[in-house]
């Protein structure tokens, strides 16, 4: 490689750094900010220690101050005391006298090896922090920290590239013809090193020209805006009661930015208007660069690169964790965009060494530069952007693979990965914000339909009998998504599929349990996946919802022990319990459950035990699985006509024309609320359009297209008719409706719909409202009963933040997908049972020869449910017990537990025979 070869003679180089690094490298402002630091920390210290000399100091944190209050505090203490009044930019004493003593020695990799003591650095300190609370840029403040003598031994070279204040494509276009005339690589290979080893001048590299188009009228309405944009941020108060899911240290950018770095803290109700909204930075010119070095024959510029960036993340990270960087240069975040332009960087070299430290430093980014890299990938093709995921998922896979993950060395600890994640979620936004969203009135509308419902749920589950009202604890919101003001579900086609961004090894490999904890755990510092979920696989995230219920569940019951304790009466119940009458389990099950929700939906949240009246199975699990069943065969049975179902979807959609009450509808909202808070898979069958109205969502055409076909196909054509459709249609604003006797009657879609033509110019507007209607507003009745039932058991769940509408249905229905030997693999035995036995071999052996209705009573049969959890068969956790030697008795099953009995049967034949009786004939629950 020509790096390893080039200028091994010209300098002396640090210890462990590469040829191709920056050997004559400028002046880096990261090491003057370091070095700036230090002497002030030093001066903090000084001035704890041993005071400023003046006897009337009025400082308290001077020990020469009669109001000191830090006296006879010990070495350790007064440093972390000195690192916090550094942090917190607290005033030095204007007398502080260094009694002619070096407090602390720096030396500088630009001074040439001179040390400088903290006394050359306590006045422009002060000027620098000055500069920085004011926004001033920090970087003419902290080279004045550096002395003239530090410069000038450095040498002639280093002074000539010091005035290198940025490069250009031209320039590097002339290095390169110049390297290729001498027929050396080695300058290049040194602008490389020197623009990543120095922020300050890659931030201000490969800048737009400046426009010379502008008029006169331009400038003053570009400084209008910026007057009125920096009104608009200084009347601005930030939001409370923002949950916290890390802390990193950076305060000083939470109090400018009014939000804690990471995904938590204080965050506003809506984004700010920034002053670094315009992008500063050529891509096309960064583009171009890189594309040519890529180019160039015989030489791989690859080290330079990688040393440079593992040289920068590592400054990076300094400046983002003490000084308000971003702040000072508005151009700082060119940075993060030039650094993701460099190609190759998801080769084997970036992947272990550089990108892993670049992603820690992106993990301090405050959230208002996180947001504002969304809206500047937004911008970028799809095929960009998801090569930019496919780097980035790379190297989580690659960290994931290569580490040994314990129970006490966790995915979450890795702060590379954490940092990657970090990433990706705004890869991920930048996905959705460039996708297709919905308009903004319809988003509009959603929104005041959804504070509507929320605040007739509240209204509902306050207004117990007998009880006092309870704070409802509202579910939680991922910070970056309230900071952009958009929701992953207002984006139907995102630029890069929400599938590319699941990373499975990453799910295999994290510890839910702990997971969940830190999310929990609002104080906590530690990092969260639950934050980051469209990286999990549903199965993953099912978990977390998982521990979510139990943990709410519990809480439940220990209020409802905590208040029969307190009033000594058995008043409030610990369980949510149903005595359910088989041959009336719908009347059973309405009276039951209306009651509760009367007296205190709160106890709607406690965990379900089902008992039917005569049988003595004890609910574990599988009782409650046949109570939905039977409850959902008869809600959906067409004969009652609740729902009407499509032969073309093979999907129940809602019937306008019911003649049931809103109490029913309700009851079918709570089964499935219910269905997913025990953890429970129910055989129904909805289309789409219903989950993504659970979501908060209103049905449009888009919809129409998968809950009625037909009908869609039918008024796409009319879309796309070429003709004038006023004349060869005359269709008026009004649709033909039948009601509940079958009587034709017209619905005008708007007023006086049916005395105006729609035109070539208003058939969109009709397709909407005719859309709207059916989907919205014929059943508006009938789906806010439903709604309403299924937000008294998930108002408080982290559903919306987790689920996307199809995994919601997976949640419900399960997967459809039968995957017999998946489960025959996970299966375990017991009893003596292994899978080499023969009544074993020969069970799968009749499974597998079953036919799929045959194959769906065995689940059912033997689970409780003929449905497929989610992740597939192989999440069932089946057990074949040994139950008894050959006799004549049927094979019995716990279906609280999923195991199944299995007498030692002499011959396949006879295996059969008792097994299709068994699953055949099955009802009921018995005890053995």
């Amino acid at each position: 490689m020509f790096s390893k070869k080039a200028d091994e003679k010209e300098v002396e180089r640090p210890v462990g750094q590469s040829s191709a690094s920056f050997s004559d490298a400028p002046i880096h402002s990261g090491d003057r900010m370091r070095q700036t630091a230090a002497n002030l920390i030093g001066l903090y210290y000084h001035q704890l220690t041993e005071g400023c000399g003046e006897k009337d100091c009025t400082n308290e944190f001077c020990a020469s101050s009669p109001r000191f209050c830090l006296r006879d505090i010990d070495k350790n203490v007064a440093a972390a005391k000195a690192l916090e009044l550094f942090r917190c930019k607290n005033p030095l004493c204007n007398h502080l006298s260094l009694k002619g003593k070096v407090i602390q020695s720096v030396v500088s990799p630009t001074s040439g090896g001179k040390a400088e003591s903290a006394s050359s650095c306590i006045s422009t300190g002060k000027q620098k922090l000055d500069m920085q609370m004011s926004g001033t840029s920090g970087g003419a403040a902290l080279a004045s920290c550096t002395t003239s003598s530090s410069f000038s031994s450095a040498g002639k070279k280093t002074e000539k590239q010091r005035k290198l204040d940025s490069v250009t494509e031209k320039y590097v276009n002339d290095v390169i013809g110049s390297c290729q005339s001498e027929g050396s690589w080695r300058t290049l290979i040194r602008l490389i090193g020197s623009m990543f080893y120095n922020p300050e001048l890659l931030m201000n590299s490969f800048l737009k020209e400046p426009t010379e188009a502008l008029t006169k009228e331009d400038i003053r309405s570009m400084e209008v805006d910026e007057d009125k944009d920096q009104d608009d941020q200084e009347g601005m108060v930030p939001a409370e009661g923002a949950e916290s899911e890390e802390d990193t240290d950076n305060e000083e950018t939470d109090m400018l930015y009014g939000l804690k770095d990471g995904d938590g803290g204080i965050a506003p109700t809506k984004p700010a208007p920034s002053q670094h909204e315009g992008v500063t930075l050529d891509l096309e010119s960064v583009r171009r660069v890189f594309g040519r070095l890529c180019l160039l024959p015989d030489t791989d510029f690859q080290s330079a690169f990688v040393n440079g960036l593992l040289n920068l993340s590592k400054t990076l990270e300094t400046d983002l964790q003490a000084f308000n960087v971003l702040m000072a240069n508005p151009n700082y975040i060119n940075i993060f965009l030039i650094v993701m332009e460099i190609p190759s960087l998801d080769s084997i070299e970036f992947l272990e060494s550089a990108t892993p430290y670049f992603c820690k430093a992106f993990r301090l980014l405050p959230i208002s530069c996180q947001a504002q890299l969304v809206r500047i990938w937004s911008t970028y093709p799809a095929d960009r952007l998801r090569s930019m995921v496919r780097s980035i998922q790379q190297l989580i896979t690659v960290r994931i693979i290569s580490t040994s993950w314990t129970r006490s060395n966790i995915v979450n600890d890795d702060e590379p990965i954490a940092g990657a994640a970090k990433l990706m979620k705004v890869l991920y936004y930048a996905s959705i914000v460039g996708g297709c969203l919905d308009a903004p009135e319809l988003v509009a509308a959603e929104k005041i339909q959804e504070k509507e419902t929320e605040a007739s749920i509240q209204e509902l589950m306050q207004g117990a009998i007998l009880h006092e009202p309870k704070e409802r604890t509202p579910p939680k919101e991922d910070p970056l998504a309230r900071w952009l003001g958009v929701r992953p579900i207002d984006c139907r086609e995102p630029l890069v599929a929400n599938e590319d961004f699941v990373n499975e090894s990453l799910s295999d490999a994290l510890e839910m349990d702990k997971d969940y904890t830190y999310y929990r755990a609002e104080s906590s510092s530690k990092f969260t996946f639950m934050y980051h979920s469209f990286l999990l696989t549903t199965s993953v995230k099912n978990t977390g919802l998982f521990f979510d219920n139990r943990i709410r569940m519990m809480n439940e019951r220990r209020s409802a022990m905590v208040q029969n304790i307190l009033i000594q009466e058995n008043l409030s119940p610990t369980y949510l319990r149903l005595r359910i009458r088989r041959d009336h389990v719908i009347d059973d099950a309405l009276v039951n459950l209306e009651m509760i929700a009367m007296d205190n939906p709160q106890d709607l949240k406690k965990q379900l035990f089902v008992e039917f009246e005569g049988e003595m199975g004890i609910d574990e699990g599988g009782v409650s699985k046949e109570f939905f069943q039977l409850v959902v065969e008869e809600l959906f049975n067409p004969d009652i006509g609740m729902f009407t179902y499509d032969d073309e979807t093979h999907t129940f959609w809602f019937n306008p024309m019911s003649f049931e009450n809103d109490g029913q509808f309700t009851l079918i909202g709570i089964v499935l609320g219910l269905a997913i808070y025990n953890n429970v898979i129910l055989d129904i069958h909805f289309p789409m359009v219903v989950y993504r109205k659970l979501l908060g969502k209103l049905g449009t055409f888009e919809d129409l297209k998968f809950s009625h076909p037909s009908l869609a196909a039918g008024l796409q054509d009319f879309l796309r008719y070429e003709g004038d459709v006023a004349d060869a249609f005359e269709q008026p604003f009004c649709i033909g409706v039948r009601d509940v006797f079958g009587s034709a009657h017209t619905h005008n879609l708007k007023d006086g719909g049916d005395q105006i033509i729609v035109t070539n110019e208003t058939r969109k507007e009709f397709v909407d409202l005719y859309s709207d209607f059916l989907l919205n507003k014929s059943v508006e009745k009938q789906f806010r009963a439903f709604q309403r039932g299924f937000q008294m058991v998930t108002d408080e769940s982290p559903i919306k933040m987790l689920f996307h509408p199809e995994e919601i249905e997976l949640l419900v229905c399960g997967c459809k997908q039968f995957d017999f030997e998946a489960l025959e693999s996970a299966t375990e035995y017991d009893g003596g049972y292994t899978k080499d036995s023969q009544v074993i071999r020969n069970f799968w052996e009749v499974i597998q020869e079953f036919t799929l209705e045959q194959k769906r009573q065995w689940l059912q049969f033997t689970t409780g449910s003929d449905r497929v959890p989610i992740g597939g068969l192989s999440k069932l956790r089946l057990i074949i017990a040994r139950n008894g030697s050959d006799s004549d008795r049927l094979p019995t099953s716990h279906t609280c537990f999923n195991v199944l009995l299995l007498p030692e049967y002499r011959t396949k034949e006879k295996l059969l025979e008792r097994l299709l009786k068994a699953i055949t004939y099955s009802k009921g629950f018995g005890m053995l």
